[in-house]
């Protein structure tokens, strides 16, 4: 297989973006709504109002964070598709301990800024945790990895479920979920007046992007990650144990999930519910990650595109006849191009608008 430069990928996820979006249209039109409304919903409902900005930086912050811990794994070789569990956990994990903590501290700002970094911390264990298993299991059990983390995936939605029915449940609440988090645990917003959005956790999205892509490329951890997951022999002949590289490529992937399950839960939910219900951020992800090429700093303009998507779906569903599943398929069918780059160089070479092959 020909390797695509870094202007070819750029292209390819453009070119995977427009044409979902045309064929998109054509199954608009075919199905018997206007076109032209559904692109004028489409803009609106993602970047036309200041409502609409923030609420596609909200979702975008997910989404990059998430995709971000997918790619982790993607560039080192190893194939984590149970990011959403990690989500779970890390997201559980944090509302576990800041409501148990909370009553040992002052109730104000102080308290709360030390129960977010109690919550934060569990988060990233959590996750970190939950993801370091199914990276054990490949190192020295010969396990699949996509198997044991699709799986991992249930277990978690399952089992979370069950806590947060049973032990963890808030008796005075009339849906299943947990105790609400502390009114002073939130994340300051200085600009955006949203409940639901912070310009905290977008900086800690972009920290943590930057964080991650300096480690990947800048660092020896990073280097052995990306050579153990490739190249196993030739990273043992260095001295890098490839076996405990794969497991410490999990973790870290689930790090950052699970981070992404602490920032959803203090910036958004503020509580914990029936894992069914918190979105599906995870398994999104692996699109995101894989319409960014597995880079970290590429998932930042793939995350907003679904962002975008995402509070579009939002805003067509109230304001439009037109359905919303309409904007699952687009998102669907970005993934099925991006699936197939070769097509797209394939065209451009024929057309003349592509290099030579390398």
């Amino acid at each position: 297989m020909l390797s695509a430069t870094v202007l070819e990928r750029i292209a390819i996820a453009i070119a995977s973006t427009l044409s979902a979006i045309l064929i998109g249209l054509v199954i608009v039109a075919v199905a018997g709504y206007n076109p032209v409304q559904f692109v004028n919903q489409l803009v609106v409902g993602s970047f036309g109002s200041e409502r609409a900005i923030v609420r596609t930086l909200r979702y975008s912050t997910l989404f990059i964070l998430t995709g971000v811990a997918v790619a982790v794994a993607f560039r080192a070789g190893v194939f984590n598709i149970g990011v959403q569990g990690q989500f779970i956990m890390g997201g559980f994990a944090t509302v576990v301990s800041i409501v148990g903590i909370a009553p040992l501290l002052p109730e104000n700002a102080v308290g709360g800024t030390i129960l977010i970094a109690i919550g934060t911390l569990a988060a990233i264990v959590a996750g970190g945790l939950y993801a370091a298993l199914p990276g054990v299991l490949k190192a020295y059990g010969g396990a699949n990895e996509i198997i044991t983390t699709i799986m991992l995936n249930f277990i978690a939605i399952g089992f979370v479920g069950w806590l947060v029915a049973g032990r963890f449940n808030d008796p005075e609440a009339t849906a299943t979920r947990t105790r609400q988090l502390p009114e002073y645990v939130e994340l300051p917003s200085p600009i955006v007046s949203d409940p639901n959005f912070s310009l905290v956790g977008l900086l800690v999205m972009l920290a943590t992007v930057a964080a991650v892509a300096v480690i990947m490329a800048r660092t020896s951890f990073g280097y052995d990650m990306v050579t153990s997951g490739y190249q196993q022999s030739a990273a043992g002949y260095a001295g890098v144990d490839p076996k405990r590289m794969i497991v410490s490529t999990m973790t870290f992937s689930g790090v950052v999930a699970g981070l992404a399950g602490a920032v959803f839960v203090i910036m958004i939910q503020g509580y914990y519910t029936d894992p069914s219900g918190v979105g599906n951020y995870g398994f999104d992800a692996i699109a995101v990650s894989l319409l960014a090429a597995n880079n970290p700093v590429g998932v930042v303009p793939a995350g907003l595109l679904f962002g975008g998507l995402e509070s579009a779906g939002s805003h067509i569903q109230i304001n439009s006849d037109v359905p919303v599943q309409l904007i699952d398929g687009i998102v669907g069918l970005v993934v099925l191009f991006v699936a197939v780059p070769e097509l797209f160089r394939m065209i451009a070479k024929r057309t003349g608008l592509g290099g030579e092959n390398r």
